[in-house]
């Protein structure tokens, strides 16, 4: 079973619609065209174990769910699925007389609030996170648990890695003793001072991610203190983690985008962060689904970066207190009537399969 068999025909099919930014109207020439669907799996499929709950193509361009799976999100109130249940009339491809009995006002409750302007608030984090690295980018070169460690001299400490210069060491002929009631503190000796064995080397190398230890001769007298920054080194190495695995997989066209327009954010993110409060909050007022937005003028003008990153920023903080205050005082229902949902599934089954 694959997306292209439901994609290409109409026997399984309860709803095939366009979506995204030509069924909200944000749509320009370089615009995918992007499919959601809902699709019920045949008689032997449903009761046996092919079974398939969604279906999707590789990038996510095309997604059909089966008729339980869009029920269960409906009664979630997914943005998606309440989306897909009001595109207007121009985006849909095929409908089945069965869509009929789905109508967005039966399940739209206050848990909008959360899915909506919710979501909406997991992206400007998002934004924030994209902030961060395009003004804090790390360098490829890995920084090791050398780059960590500091000489103690005196009153001052100094980079391990600038002492070792200066004495002439190298750090493989170095070794370290842990100090006892002192985090991440140690003694650091050489190995002329001893006279038979080597000592360990202060880590094992550029892929070590703590320092080692070696055993010393007691009453060796060390030739300084170390110190070794390991909560530093552990949230650098998430860090270096988290940006090159970024750079990897960002969209280029987008990144060249926001860095063209000279705001350093995502515009595109930012713009769909407040479709999603505007419908949040029309959804409080006027208790239905706008998919097409009558907000784009304004949606296109952050697409396009004419606003500043912190004043985005306050005015979606401002927009999400404006939406709790409405949520607080609206007439929904706190959720969806998941019995009635219920029902409706079963009868939307009992149709398809008499």
């Amino acid at each position: 079973m694959n997306i292209a068999q439901w994609d290409n025909q109409t026997d399984n099919l309860l709803l095939k619609s366009i979506s995204g930014s030509r069924a909200y109207g944000l749509n320009t020439p370089a615009s995918d065209t992007d499919i959601k669907g809902v699709f019920f799996m045949p008689k032997p499929d449903f009761y046996g174990l092919n079974y398939r709950d969604q279906l999707a193509n590789g990038t996510n361009d095309i997604v059909y769910y089966e008729v339980g799976r869009f029920v269960e999100l409906l009664a979630k109130n997914n943005p998606n699925i309440l989306e897909l249940l009001s595109v207007p009339d121009d985006c849909i491809l095929y409908r089945h007389e069965l869509m009929g009995h789905f109508k967005p006002e039966l399940f739209l409750s206050r848990l909008c609030e959360q899915t909506f302007a919710g979501y909406a608030q997991s992206q400007i984090k998002k934004a924030k996170g994209l902030n961060k690295k395009i003004f804090n980018p790390i360098e490829v070169e890995r920084k090791t648990v050398l780059d960590f460690c500091y000489a103690v001299e005196g009153s001052k400490t100094i980079p391990l890695n600038i002492w070792l210069v200066k004495e002439g060491y190298t750090q493989e002929d170095c070794g370290l003793i842990k100090l006892s009631h002192a985090k991440d503190m140690y003694a650091l000796f050489h190995n002329t001072q001893l006279r038979d064995g080597y000592l360990s080397g202060i880590c094992s190398g550029a892929e070590a991610n703590d320092v080692r230890l070696s055993s010393v001769p007691e009453k060796l007298e060390p030739l300084c203190i170390m110190s070794f920054n390991k909560d530093g080194y552990s949230a650098y190495c998430k860090d270096y983690k988290e940006y090159w695995e970024w750079v990897e997989k960002r969209n280029d066209s987008r990144y060249q985008n926001t860095m063209t327009h000279g705001k350093n954010y995502d515009a595109k993110n930012m713009m769909h962060t407040f479709r999603l409060l505007n419908m949040a909050e029309e959804i409080a007022v006027e208790q239905k689904i706008n998919v097409r937005r009558r907000d784009r003028e304004f949606l296109f003008k952050i697409k396009n970066g004419e606003f500043d990153y912190d004043d985005l920023l306050a005015m979606a903080n401002e927009k999400i207190e404006r939406i709790s205050e409405l949520y607080a005082v609206s007439n929904l229902p706190d959720a969806p009537d998941e019995k009635l949902a219920n029902d409706l599934l079963i009868t939307i089954r009992e149709n398809l399969y008499k």
